[in-house]
């Protein structure tokens, strides 16, 4: 195990969650292309809201896609002029 899924495993117990249903590498995949192609501080906010749209009925898989394509897509001088001119 790694200590990944030790957190996750640990995290999943103290909030009653089953750690199986964690997709873990959409969630870092999409925290780094907000963090980089949007800003720093919108990567902890998208999985917050992913994990929203996911309690709310939404697909995994489907969600963080959306949410990476929207991203991916994001202007960067859109994303400069709200992070203080620094893009990433």
């Amino acid at each position: 195990m790694t200590v990944m899924d030790d957190w996750v495993t640990a995290a999943c117990a103290e909030l009653g969650l089953n750690p199986a249903e964690v997709p873990v590498p959409a969630v870092l995949d999409l925290a780094r292309d907000v963090a980089h192609q949007v800003l720093r501080p919108g990567a902890p906010v998208s999985a917050y809201l992913l994990g929203l749209a996911v309690g709310r009925g939404a697909d995994p898989a489907g969600a963080a896609a959306r949410l990476r394509d929207l991203a991916a897509s994001w202007p960067v001088e859109l994303g400069a002029e709200r992070s203080g001119g620094n893009p990433a």
